[in-house]
């Protein structure tokens, strides 16, 4: 299947399968805002990763409520997220990416609170997988 690129026309049949600035009928989102939108999305629920990650770990096995209603919040938020996100975006590009982020803020916090200890090796590892993320969001 020939890859998806952007054209500043409107798709005819021909071009079928490639995106467009125009706006979809019965729609004022053109191609590339939603696209712009799923990536938008996608980061925001690679984030609430983490806060539902964090809350998990300081909810004491789902004993105290509010880290457990934060982590559940944050969950479902997070999945919706990653749901919508892969409705325009690749699903593996996007899990990657979800989960990408969301490890590497859940290492963070926890290095910044104390709860894990800082080194040069973890930070250095952190560092390849934002590349890592980062080289996923640019072939895209």
């Amino acid at each position: 299947m020939p890859a998806t690129r952007l054209r500043d026309t409107v798709a005819t049949p021909r071009d079928e399968g490639h995106l467009t600035r125009e706006p979809y009928q019965d729609s004022d989102k053109t191609a590339v805002e939603e696209i712009a939108m799923s990536w938008f999305v996608l980061v925001l629920s690679g984030v609430l990763e983490a806060v539902w990650a964090t809350a998990l770990g300081r909810s004491d096995g789902l004993t105290r409520p509010l880290p457990t209603a934060t982590f559940v919040v944050a969950l479902v938020l997070s999945m919706g997220g990653l749901g919508y996100a892969m409705r325009t975006l690749p699903v593996g590009t996007s899990y990657a990416v979800w989960v990408g982020i969301g490890a590497t803020l859940t290492v963070v916090v926890a290095m910044a609170s104390g709860a894990e200890s800082f080194s040069t090796v973890k930070a250095l590892l952190l560092v390849g997988l934002v590349g890592c993320i980062v080289g996923l969001k640019l072939t895209h």
